[in-house]
């Protein structure tokens, strides 16, 4: 159990945050004496010979600490976190965004510009619970040792970031959100849309069969502006050379091992702005070489 302390901890985080989101989307309303569940105060439902019946009800929210979802969301329905991509698209795409949306920009890329960095991608996003199990089958299943099936720079989610901003620009619609899978994924969690899934699932077997860590490490453009917004963030992985056996357990298990090039090599903290901080490392370091640490209180050290 405590070997796995930060995979248990990620996943409460990650399932945690789907269940409080639906609860905060879901509100009952009586109407003729039944109890109705309704999702984000839809009502369209309720029509009878021309009246709706819903209209003029209560709505009564199961617990109202998540309410939105990750591209646009409110805890406890005051203290609003906007997805960063999703509101830069539509800025340039010429949306008029109200004032929350900006303050939520704001406070996401001041928290995760100061502390966090990607951690997002492994603590928070639902995309990671797909990608970690379709890593996991890969080293399970032997698929990690066969050949790359294509080929693709780890630099390319930049791209895809420029490019979906480009886009929104140039066709005055968020590009990528409508794309998006883990806007997908919340749809068809919140309105019960199967095909909501889907794009979860191609995430999954394009990692499992395709390449390791495809999507998010290679592709995920919400993974690349987390990663520049993170650039400077104090929270980080810190490498202990004295204690390293160089048995490599962390460079295999992690999913962008490019960032622990120090390994074996001389101490650091991870610069690397691609780390998504999952703690992955630390569990598997017998050694207890690689542990979380202040950036300033590790370069004293």
């Amino acid at each position: 159990m405590v070997k796995y302390r930060f995979l248990i901890l990620r996943r409460i985080f990650q399932i945690g945050i789907l269940i409080l989101f639906f609860l905060g989307n879901a509100s009952w309303i009586s109407v003729l004496g039944k109890s109705h569940i309704v999702y984000q105060g839809n009502i369209g439902g309720f029509d009878y010979e021309g009246k709706n019946l819903a209209i003029g009800k209560t709505k009564t929210t199961f617990l109202p600490i998540l309410q939105g979802n990750l591209s646009s969301s409110k805890i406890f329905g005051v203290i609003p976190m906007s997805d960063p991509l999703g509101a830069l698209e539509l800025i340039l795409a010429g949306g008029v965004l109200a004032w929350d949306i900006y303050l939520g920009l704001l406070l996401v890329i001041v928290v995760y510009g100061v502390f966090f960095g990607r951690a997002y991608c492994s603590y928070v996003c639902p995309l990671n619970l797909a990608t970690d199990l379709a890593g996991y089958l890969r080293r399970i299943t032997g698929l990690s040792y066969l050949p790359k099936q294509i080929q693709l720079n780890r630099n390319a989610k930049y791209g895809v970031l420029f490019l979906s901003l480009l886009l929104s620009f140039v066709f005055g619609v968020a590009v990528f959100e409508m794309i998006n899978p883990i806007g997908m994924l919340y749809r068809g969690i919140v309105f019960g849309m199967g095909i909501g899934f889907l794009g979860v699932l191609v995430v999954f077997l394009f990692d499992l069969l395709l390449l390791k860590n495809g999507f998010c490490g290679h592709i995920c453009p919400v993974g690349a502006i987390f990663s520049l917004i993170g650039k400077y963030s104090i929270w980080r992985v810190k490498y202990d050379f004295d204690k390293c056996t160089r048995c490599m357990k962390c460079v295999q298990v992690c999913s962008e091992n490019q960032v622990l090039h120090m390994v074996g090599k001389h101490s650091s903290a991870v610069a690397d702005m691609a780390c998504i901080k999952c703690g992955r490392c630390i569990e598997v370091c017998d050694d207890k070489a690689l542990q979380y640490g202040i950036v300033n209180l590790i370069k004293r050290r």
